[in-house]
Formats: C-alpha cells, structure tokens, sequence
C-alpha cells in the first residue's frame, strides 16, 4: 500500500436549504404556507485527506453483532461511518439513489478464512438507508452461511480497488442463534 497514490475522493454532505428564493417565498405566501427546509446530498472537496487503508488491519467499521440484526439478516452501519468509509468513495449519482430510499446492490468478500475468501454476489448483497438515516446491509445469504452469533465482532471496509465491501469476523463468542432468518 505504500506505492499506491493517495486516493482522491469527494466527501459527501448535505446542504441545508433555510432560505427560500424570492419566488418560492411568493408562492408560500400565496397558498399560506411556510417555507420548508430542505435538504439535498451534494460533494465537496475534503479538507483532508481519505482514510488511509492499513491492510494489516484495515477494519475501519468495527462492531458487535445484535440479536436482531441476526434474525432479520442485516447489519446496521452507522450514518457517520457509512459517509467516512464507503459513500466517500461512491459516485455522487450512486449515493443520491441510496439517500432517495432505494437500495443499491454491492459485491461483498467475506475474508474471514483467508486462504478462502467467498464472494457474495450484489443480488444477494445490498445496502438501504433506514428512517433514523443509519444505513442497513442486508444479506441474509451470509449470515445463514457465516452462522454468525449474538456479540460476535465483525470488521468491514470499503475496498477501492475492487468496488466492493470486505467483512470478516474478529471475534466469535460461541453462541450461535440457530433459529430461522427471516
């Protein structure tokens, strides 16, 4: 990784519109009705650089899995790490249709055993954003083949090199929920 260029990317935000146009403002005044803030997702230059990649550990999103996340078969990211780790590195058009509501297929590679590592095709693998503007990645395939478990540890990152999200499991704790997936 130390002979590859920087990676140049475009950070994701949104841009808060308080301020109607003149005549928006008339138009609320002729139906009587207020102004509403409105919100649209735009790119800006990053002040600073992307997040540089360890490939020792390169785990950037780090969490435990929940009881609930096993039973539906998704994994809840974060809004603040979805837009630091993967939709910086995503086009503005592509993160506009996931921020529109609608989900968006992505390749994913499980790693876990690494001299194996299983490839989980974007028809089985997709990413939806949720009401509370977390981020949910649904694949039910691989949680029934990774058997994963109740406060299991799992790491995922975006890889640029490959367009795809990598997932391993750091730690397993044993107990497995060996009920149906819905």
């Amino acid at each position: 990784m130390a002979d590859q260029r920087p990676l140049l990317s475009m950070k994701k935000t949104f841009f808060y519109n308080f301020f109607p146009s003149k005549a928006k403002e008339e138009v609320c005044k002729v139906n009587h009705t207020p102004h509403v803030v409105t919100r649209e997702l735009v790119e800006i230059r990053d002040l600073y650089p992307a997040p540089k990649i360890d490939l020792q550990n390169p785990w950037q999103i780090k969490k435990k899995i929940t009881y609930d996340e096993i039973v539906v078969g998704m994994l809840m990211i974060p809004f603040f790490e979805m837009f630091e780790y993967i939709l910086r590195y995503w086009t503005l058009d592509m993160a506009k249709i996931l921020e529109n509501g609608c989900s968006v297929c992505v390749d994913m590679w499980d790693v876990t055993e690494g001299n194996v590592p299983k490839k989980y095709e974007g028809g089985s693998v997709w990413v939806r954003k949720v009401y509370s503007d977390d981020f949910s990645l649904w694949c039910i395939k691989f949680f029934k083949d990774r058997r994963l478990g109740d406060g299991d540890e799992i790491g995922l990152y975006w890889d640029t090199r490959f367009s795809c999200i990598v997932f391993k499991l750091l730690s397993h704790v044993g107990s497995q929920w060996k009920g149906p997936i819905i």
